[in-house]
Order: structure tokens, then sequence, then C-alpha cells
């Protein structure tokens, strides 16, 4: 019997040399193959030219081994090409989406929480002298009552802030989730992650997981920078409406025992949307002790000298939700491993990214020498950015467009990275 053109023959063992050949040659002109085991990890390897578009050869290929439960991965370059069948790599289950809802409204109360804990006023709180501090234990206990119950009577004062804040995280994580589905890509719906008290924001963020490889480094770009697309694009105007609510104030010469507040890190971003709504940078010293350029950079960097007797905005929550959306997009697009950044940076460059991660934690111990949270970043980045998410196809390349849209992607954690997120002052 002659097989009918276009069809798989008939095949009773799936991991048989002469006919998984025989699925590979409708693509390649093979060279030499191959049966593979546990020491190779893999079940089959064919070497040899491809005989058609890499991207419609994978495509073919990978829908030919897929009801056999293999997954196809193609290697090399223009020169020669390798396929590895491997046992299926993608993850059973789409996980339940009532967990998802149910994480969402846990963090929407976390947030809305935290939030109108930060917004009670400190008048509204006990001031102990240093004698009375002995037993600072109870006395922690006994702020977080009174900040608790503060916070419980007055819970409408954190909708502004967790609105906009959620608005932008969770357009991040589904612009994620939308690129994946557009692309054929298994991913799981957006887990967000409730902290209440701990985290300044009420939440830890939130994830997705690709429940298999991405196709090609072209896919690999698109869901890499749709999520951090689309926040930025959520979370710029909620910035510049609400800097248009807030209000530009007095800074304070000195603070007494019981006083203090937190201010916000710049961004460039930041600086000049700043800039653009009030007509001036801010925070504004009294005096420059050096060049304004220069003062500027190094208040940047290293959030010092601090403008006491100058001026700064007062920022609306609505803003601050945005600012914080905005950090926690410039941390996502950290240029290292599994983090967004980490993708776009190996679709332009390949194993090469790799290269470049020991300067990036050489940067963020610098910088925690100034704001010591990047130093649980560099922990992070450790075991992050070591790896890439590398796809099933590597020979098909970067296209203009997917090049261009990286390149988006990196500019924008220039613009929206904080070297120094978040100073307190005071107590």
């Amino acid at each position: 019997m002659q097989p009918v053109p276009g069809k798989m023959p008939p095949m009773t063992d799936p991991y048989d040399l002469e006919a998984l050949s025989r699925i590979v040659s409708r693509v390649m002109a093979v060279e030499e193959t191959m049966l593979g085991g546990p020491k190779q990890n893999f079940i089959f390897r064919a070497r040899g030219r491809l005989t058609q578009d890499s991207e419609q050869a994978y495509a073919r290929l990978a829908d030919s081994v897929k009801p056999l439960g293999l997954t196809a991965l193609l290697r090399g370059d223009n020169a020669r090409q390798e396929i590895l069948l491997v046992k299926d790599l993608s993850r059973p289950g789409g996980g339940n989406a009532r967990i998802n809802l149910l994480l969402f409204l846990l963090t929407l109360g976390s947030v809305i929480f935290t939030a109108a804990i930060n917004a009670v006023p400190a008048s509204a709180l006990p001031c102990e002298t240093p004698a009375d501090l002995a037993g600072s234990l109870a006395y922690q206990w006994k702020l977080i009552v009174i900040l608790a119950g503060q916070a419980l009577a007055n819970l409408p004062a954190g909708l502004p802030f967790a609105l906009s804040f959620l608005a932008v995280l969770g357009t991040h994580e589904f612009g994620h989730y939308l690129a994946g589905r557009k692309n054929n890509t298994r991913v799981t719906l957006p887990f967000f992650i409730p902290l209440p008290l701990i985290s300044p924001f009420g939440t830890l963020g939130a994830v997705i997981s690709m429940q298999e490889p991405p196709r090609n480094r072209n896919v690999l770009a698109e869901i890499g920078i749709a999520g951090p697309l689309a926040g930025f694009l959520v979370a710029l105007p909620l910035l510049v409406i609400g800097l248009t609510m807030s209000t530009v104030e007095a800074l304070p010469a000195d603070l007494g025992p019981c006083e203090g507040f937190s201010l916000e890190g710049n961004s460039i971003l930041y600086m000049l949307a700043k800039l653009a709504v009030f007509g001036r940078m801010l925070p504004s010293p009294a005096v420059f002790d050096t060049a304004p350029v220069l003062f500027y950079l190094r208040s940047f960097f290293t959030g010092f000298p601090f403008p006491m007797e100058g001026v700064d905005v007062i920022i609306h929550p609505l803003a601050f939700g945005a600012w914080a959306g905005l950090l926690i997009t410039g941390l996502n697009l950290i240029p290292a491993g599994q983090l967004d950044g980490g993708h776009l940076l190996y679709v332009l460059l390949g194993e090469r990214a790799g290269r470049i991660l020991p300067w990036i934690m050489f940067g963020m111990v610098v910088l925690g020498l100034f704001w010591p949270g990047w130093f649980l970043w560099v922990v992070i980045i450790f075991f992050l950015g070591r790896a890439h998410a590398e796809p099933l196809d590597t020979v098909t390349p970067l296209d203009f467009r997917h090049r261009i849209l990286a390149w988006v992607g990196l500019i924008l954690f220039v613009l929206v990275f904080t070297p120094i997120p978040l100073q307190v002052f005071g107590g």
C-alpha cells in the first residue's frame, strides 16, 4: 500500500527510527539520524538541511508529532539544522479559574486595606517617648491595632490607590495572557498574590505561568513585551491625571520624634511627568549645593542629599497607584532570566544575553548600598537569571517588527526604572 501524499504513514511504534525519519524527511534533507535515550535527553535526533522555510517547517513538524505525545525542537543555524524529538513538554491542566478569582478578590481587599492604612494621618497615632518604648513589641502591637481600626473605619480612602494600581497590574498580566493565547501558547490566568501589612502596596504582584515553551523568538518577544506595554499604556494617563490632582508643598526643615513621611523615587518618566504638569523638576531643594544637573543625577541614583526645606509633590493616591504600577513594570523589565526584560534581551542576543547578567547583578549590588531592597533582588536574579525561556524553534530569526518591539521594551525599562524606589524619613 502506498501512503497517501500529505498524510503521516501508519506507525505502531512512535519511537521507531525509520518511522520517525519518514516524518522528519518531509521538512528536512536528512543526513544522519539517531534514537536517543535517558542519557541524551531526547527520543530522536536528525541532522541535515531544512527543505522549506524554518517557521513553516517547524509548524508542519510540530503538528505531525503532537499526536504521538512528542514535542519537536529545532536547533542550528543557516548552514545546518538539527531536529530533536522529546516527550511532550507542555504541562497538563490550565488551573482552576475560581482560584484565580479568589486570589484577585483577596488581593483587592489587601490592597484597599493597605492603602487605607497609608492614608491614616499621623495625628491619629499614639506618640511614645523613648522611655515609653522599653516594651517596644507591645507598642508595635498597639500601633498595628490602631492602624487596622482606623483603616477598617475608612476603607474608601484606599480605593483610588487600589483601583489605579490594580488596573495597571491587571492590564500587565492580561497583556501576557492574551499574547500567549493569540500565539497558541498555553498560559495560565494571572495569579494575584495578597500580602497585607508587610508589603507597602498590599501585594507581591501577580504572575502567569507559560505551560509550554514559546514556539520561536518572535512569539517570545510578543509575550514578553505585551504585559509591560499594556500596563504602561494604562499607567501613563492615570499618572498624569493623578498629578493634576496633586499639590506641590514645602518639605519640613526637621522632624519631631513621632513625625515622618515617605518619598517615592524618581524614574526618568516620573521626573518628566512632574515637569510637564508642574513646570519644574521635583523634588527641588531650597538651595543647590552643586550644579542642578549634577544634583539631580546624584539624587536619582543615590537618593541623597534629601532636599529638606525644599518642595516636592504631595502625590494623590490615584497617581501613587500609577507610580507603583510603573515601579513593578520597571522591576519586571530588568533584563535578566525569566523576567520580561530577560525574555526581550534573549530574543535580541540569544545565548549571548547571559554575558550581561554579571554586570546587572553588580549594578544592583552598587544600588543596594543606597537602597537595601536591591540585595533581595540580587538573590532573586541569581535564581531567575541563570536560564532563559528557550523557544522550541531557535532557527527562525527574529523579524524586524518583533526586533523593534523588543527594543521598545528595553527603552521602556530605561524610562520607568527607579533606582531608589522608596525612602522613609523619621518615624
